[in-house]
């Protein structure tokens, strides 16, 4: 038995937090925990619902508890740096940290926008591998997407793009051209698809935008072919378990679909989401799945791997 797996046998939380890993799929202003973040703000806060039927469930408690406090530039910049203290602290040394390009309206231009976020890693993240990471919600206006998301790939600084939000069929088109950028400059291409939507819409998302990496994408079981187009395409599917639990797409975590797609050699990591939310770290979700038998501790050594790869 490896090491990984012996920590996962004893339950020795301090011990897994020791080993490297990833967090591919990371939004940043929710990357710490409720906890810090109503420590920094200095007041309880409501706790979020422990399920919820959909995405727009968790929406709403974001509007009405968390927005007052943390859609201003303190909150902003508070959430980026309790995020890398969250990482460091559960040897998290790769991240992949989704900024969700609204954040850049706080600013007075992109440059004071990055050079914020530059000084908050060199300041707190610097042992950890970031790959900063603009986030694009489907729902941002037109008008925002030309002064805000194309400078801010222009700029260079960021290294992948994500798409998130309410998922609707064929709603990534409108994103094509801002997609297509980003594939002639070498920005890596993410997207969330088939969390809620049917296996078909992924590969519809991943042609559309020539993506190389999926965030959730466990409807893909639905569909034999889809799944073998995706481990013949070798698209990586950025899972979060928790989140798939808590947001209804997986009765419990016993039955998680991350353990079919890798059966299928679909190439998987494992990912916090949004900890603010979830209350799970990295760390803590290879656990669940340990605990909960979807994989050996062997396997789940093999995906920590990967995601560093």
């Amino acid at each position: 038995m490896n090491p990984f797996s012996q920590a996962l046998l004893s339950n020795d939380l301090e011990l897994i937090k020791t080993f490297p890993k990833s967090d591919l799929h990371n939004h940043a202003s929710l990357g710490s925990r409720l906890s810090a973040f109503e420590s920094w703000c200095g007041k309880s806060l409501p706790k979020p619902p422990e399920k919820m039927s959909a995405l727009e469930e968790m929406d709403i408690y974001l509007t009405e508890v968390l927005a007052p406090t943390l859609l201003n530039r303190a909150g902003f910049e508070y959430s980026i740096q309790a995020a890398f203290e969250q990482a460091f602290d559960d040897g998290v040394n790769t991240v992949g940290m989704s900024i969700d390009c609204f954040f850049a309206t706080m600013f007075v231009n992109i440059d004071e926008f990055i050079q914020t976020i530059e000084g908050i890693y060199h300041s707190e993240g610097k042992e950890i591998h970031y790959l900063p990471e603009l986030g694009i919600n489907r729902a941002m206006k037109a008008d925002l997407i030309e002064s805000k998301v194309m400078p801010c790939l222009e700029s260079g600084y960021f290294k992948a793009i994500d798409l998130y939000g309410v998922e609707a069929e064929n709603d990534f088109m409108k994103f094509k051209d801002i997609y297509r950028f980003a594939e002639n400059h070498n920005i890596k291409r993410k997207a969330h698809c088939g969390e809620f939507l049917g296996a078909e819409s992924i590969r519809k998302t991943v042609e559309a935008l020539q993506l190389q990496e999926v965030q959730h994408g466990i409807t893909a079981v639905q569909s034999k072919e889809v799944m073998t187009w995706l481990q013949r395409n070798n698209i990586q599917l950025n899972v979060c378990p928790t989140s798939n639990v808590r947001l209804g797409r997986v009765e419990k975590m016993e039955m998680h679909q991350a353990r079919i797609l890798a059966d299928k050699g679909i190439s998987i990591t494992i990912n916090s989401d949004d900890i603010m939310i979830f209350d799970q770290s990295v760390s803590q979700e290879y656990v669940n799945l340990y605990k909960a038998g979807v994989f050996s501790g062997e396997e789940l050594d093999l995906i920590r791997l990967n995601g560093l790869k």
